[in-house]
């Protein structure tokens, strides 16, 4: 079985610590290219949740304001 968990950056090596001490459990490093995907499934999978209503999606003015700093 596989599993991804995403995680704060700021947890991660504790957490991969220990992952590696646990003789049964085999942990490997994404590349470039495989983080890119899985964050286009999180994307969509946000789309999918707002179509459903049970989340909001930001409005093109408030992701505008955001870009810029602004409230």
């Amino acid at each position: 079985m596989k599993i991804l968990v995403e995680l704060p950056d700021d947890k991660a090596k504790s957490f991969l610590e220990m992952l590696k001490k646990l003789t049964y459990f085999k942990t490997e490093k994404l590349n470039r290219e495989d983080e890119e995907f899985y964050e286009g499934l999180k994307e969509v999978e946000e789309i999918n949740l707002a179509k459903q209503g049970k989340i909001k999606l930001k409005s093109a003015k408030e992701l505008l304001y955001e870009l810029c700093g602004r409230n």
